[in-house]
């Protein structure tokens, strides 16, 4: 795995995480006008929070995004590229999301993940998410279902 680095996302990683959000997700990516909409609540006071992973040339390797209001946050988005996953950097990204709402004292923090990604619920099941629903044919247009999942009062990762 290449070595990353995190950062803020800014207007000028939409690009980018266009190209690797329209890889990973075909069937039901986000337009660069969610992006655009996204980070225009990322400033002091808003409910947003957008990190990259970046190598050290600067090229995009993941990102991920939390939505925080009053008490509860909400998993966004996570992605990371096809040549770096199982090398540990989404735990990276998930545990910078965590402890951003560990910062802003959220009681939960929630996501939907799709009930045919084993691999990510693994992931979030070690970060203490557990399952609390299923939303039927949440991902469209291939009507896969959501697994919600939950986290009470989150921490700080002790690796974040």
């Amino acid at each position: 795995m290449t070595a990353a680095r995190l950062r803020p996302m800014r207007w000028w990683d939409i690009e980018p995480v266009m190209e690797l959000e329209l890889r990973l997700f075909p069937e039901d990516a986000w337009s660069r006008g969610m992006y655009w909409s996204e980070l225009a609540d990322t400033g002091p006071g808003g409910t947003r929070h957008y990190t990259v992973a970046v190598d050290e040339g600067g090229a995009l390797l993941g990102y991920a995004g939390l939505m925080v209001v009053g008490a509860e946050g909400d998993v966004q988005t996570i992605a990371v590229a096809e040549d770096q996953q199982g090398a540990g950097l989404g735990a990276r990204l998930l545990a910078d999301l965590v402890a951003e709402a560990a910062r802003r004292e959220c009681a939960e923090l929630l996501l939907e993940v799709r009930m045919d990604n084993p691999r990510a619920q693994r992931l979030y099941e070690r970060f203490g998410f557990e399952p609390v629903g299923i939303r039927r044919g949440y991902y469209q247009p291939a009507n896969v279902d959501a697994l919600v999942m939950r986290l009470d009062n989150p921490k700080e990762p002790a690796d974040g």
